[in-house]
């Protein structure tokens, strides 16, 4: 009888098995490298290369979707306009004539100087370099322009265009934001911050009552209106009905006179048992609440690059020079409180109250083209 004893090491077995895998992976991934070399090759040129069909669609389409941004602009501060007046109004006036007209004055103040400076940031061309001019200061070539660029200027792939002092494209203007209409950009996110602070701070004690208090004062359209102002019983259902035919008589068998106060309604439970105006300041309280911290956080960081004296592109730009030169300096820094009024064109008797407190067309000194810099600036200037 023979016997034949067969052992399996499995342990070596799996052993060589992945030892395999991993040599046949390891040749894999190194031809793949073979076929697709490039001595170029890095993590932001990859990035780039991954991000390329994001940026052919915005290439594409955001001319197109930035009417659609404007549009969209344009209905809700209308619609945060109409439900101020068709809900706040009554209730500020109820409680206060007085309160209530200064109200009307300022929001109008804040409500003109947003529509203004929008209208202006959208209307307004941010500049461009003139095509066949003498440019004595040019910076570069533009690339696809084939044109020189003047100092702080760069292009816009969506305008397909270049444009003085770019900071960027935006779609709410479907604008480039520039030279020319930079102040105005800036001014409509200032005011619209303030204007839905006001709003918030003026509402905020009617969406308390609203919205958490929810007290209707017994104005509830879905109950009988013959439950307001009448007596009450609790029928054998546990409901509770009018009580039409009093069964009480006096001593001369006549019906007993019942004088029922009713206690007066105030605005806010009027507006709370209606169904479209809690609506509404539901509405009131989720954009303008949106707004203020979207609208808010950008315009604190334009503000911090208005007061270094770069725009966004140049912010980008010098930090990454910051990081292999920590003595660079930002040659058209000239200090917050002058670089504050260089770009609100305070210059030339110019003032804070009339051309920025109210709606100004006033134009920036200059013409883009060329540019004083903390090297070569007049002392007195501007």
């Amino acid at each position: 009888m023979v016997v034949i004893t067969w052992n399996f090491r499995y342990r070596v077995f799996f052993r060589k098995l992945r030892d395999h895998i991993q040599w046949q992976f390891s040749q894999t991934l190194l031809t793949l490298r073979s076929l697709t070399y490039n001595e170029h090759m890095s993590q932001n040129y990859a990035i780039d290369i991954l991000l390329e069909p994001i940026f052919w669609i915005v290439d594409n389409f955001a001319k197109y979707l930035g009417k659609v941004f404007v549009f969209c602009v344009s209905i809700l501060t209308t619609a945060v306009v109409i439900i101020a007046y068709w809900v706040g109004l009554p209730y500020w006036w109820e409680r206060s004539p007085k309160t209530t007209i200064f109200l009307i004055i300022f929001g109008n103040w804040l409500l003109l100087n947003i529509i203004f400076h929008y209208y202006m940031g959208i209307v307004t061309s941010p500049g461009n370099p003139p095509h066949g001019a003498m440019i004595t200061e040019a910076a570069s070539i533009c690339k696809k322009c084939i044109s020189p660029k003047p100092p702080r200027t760069h292009h816009c792939s969506v305008c397909d265009k270049c444009i003085l002092n770019m900071d960027h494209h935006c779609p709410w203007l479907n604008n480039c934001v520039g030279y020319y209409n930079a102040r105005y950009f800036y001014l409509y996110m200032v005011y619209m911050v303030a204007g839905v602070t006001f709003v918030i701070v003026a509402g905020i004690d009617l969406g308390y009552q609203v919205l958490w208090v929810n007290d209707t004062g017994g104005i509830i359209p879905n109950n009988d209106p013959d439950l307001i102002g009448h007596p009450l019983r609790m029928n054998q259902s546990g409901i509770l009905v009018p009580v039409k035919v009093i069964d009480e008589y006096d001593s001369e068998h006549f019906p007993r006179e019942h004088d029922l106060t009713v206690p007066p309604f105030t605005e806010a439970q009027r507006i709370t048992a209606h169904p479209w105006k809690r609506k509404a300041v539901l509405f009131m309280a989720i954009i303008c609440v949106s707004v203020l911290f979207a609208l808010g956080t950008l315009t604190v960081s334009h503000g911090r690059n208005i007061s270094r004296g770069e725009t966004s592109i140049e912010s980008h730009i010098n930090m990454r020079i910051r990081k292999s030169q920590p003595n660079f300096k930002n040659p058209y820094d000239f200090g917050k409180k002058k670089n504050w009024r260089l770009f609100l064109g305070l210059i030339q008797g110019r003032t804070f109250l009339r051309h920025v407190l109210l709606p100004s067309s006033h134009k920036p000194a200059g013409t883009g083209l060329s540019w004083h810099t903390v090297h070569n600036t007049i002392e007195d200037w501007p």
